[in-house]
Order: structure tokens, then sequence, then C-alpha cells
């Protein structure tokens, strides 16, 4: 993938201790996406859990982040790419992407489940749609926003 230039405004910090996330305030910044349904405890464990980290900072207030949730060498997914709508549209998605996909070079699989509607912001940066991917549709939201609809069985 490309590199991308930092914005000296901010500050960029991969795999930060992440005892010194505030995260509420990364709930948040889920929520100021309307991605609701997360807690403060479980994020901050699904991030500990993940194997890279990416922060963006303003000052002390973090206005983008992102992880890898990965085995090491073979599979790697991309995950909860955010960033403050405050801060849209100045390339940190972009940022965010292309750091954590370039941490993964000789993988054999690396995915992102993208949010409804990102699919032109994926593939403008050169992302595929999979052929062969599958959920398991954890309610009917999920399966509303993600899935295909099902054909009828003849």
């Amino acid at each position: 993938m490309n590199n991308l230039t930092e914005n000296p405004a901010y500050t960029y910090k991969i795999n930060p201790d992440l005892n010194s996330i505030d995260w509420d305030y990364v709930i948040s910044l889920f929520y100021k996406i309307e991605w609701k349904h997360r807690k403060a405890e479980e994020i901050a464990l699904a991030f500990k859990n993940s194997t890279t980290t990416i922060f963006v900072f303003e000052g002390d207030k973090i206005i983008a982040f992102g992880r890898v949730v990965g085995d090491g060498r073979y599979y790697a997914m991309l995950a909860d790419i955010v960033v403050d709508p405050d801060f849209q549209g100045q390339g940190l998605g972009k940022y965010l992407v292309t750091t954590l996909n370039n941490q993964l070079e000789n993988y054999h699989f690396v995915n992102l489940s993208a949010a409804p509607g990102a699919d032109p912001f994926y593939k403008s940066m050169g992302w595929k749609k999979q052929t062969t991917a599958f959920i398991w549709p954890q309610g009917p939201k999920q399966l509303r926003q993600h899935c295909e609809q099902d054909e009828p069985l003849t």
C-alpha cells in the first residue's frame, strides 16, 4: 500500500499504552458515528486482544483509531476504523487503513467489514469485495445491513 504523510497538527501512535486510553471517550466516538451497543470495558478488552492498534490525537483528544485482529501470520482483519466526523475528509481514514495494512506484509488473507455505505471509500483505496465471505448475523440489524437477500428455494 501507499505511504501517507502525517499531518503535523496531530499525534499518531501505533500500539500505544492502552491503559492510557480514555475508553469512555472512545465509546462516545462510536456513538457519534452511530455505532452503538458497545461498552467501554468490552472495547478496551477487544483492543488489548488485538495484534495492532493505532490512535490519532489532536492534543490529548482522540480523533481517530483502528485495530487489527489477527493470528500473526495467515489471517488478519481490520476492525473499528473510526474517524471523528468533525475530522473526516482530511485523509485520516486512509491513513488508518494504510498504516494498519502496511503492518500485515506476507499475510495470506487481509479483510475488513465495512460500515454500510463505506464501499466507495474502500474501493477507492484498492480494496475488493470478496465473493466467498460469510457472516453469521447476530440479529436483524446485521442481517439487514450486512447480508445479501436470500434467493427463493426452488
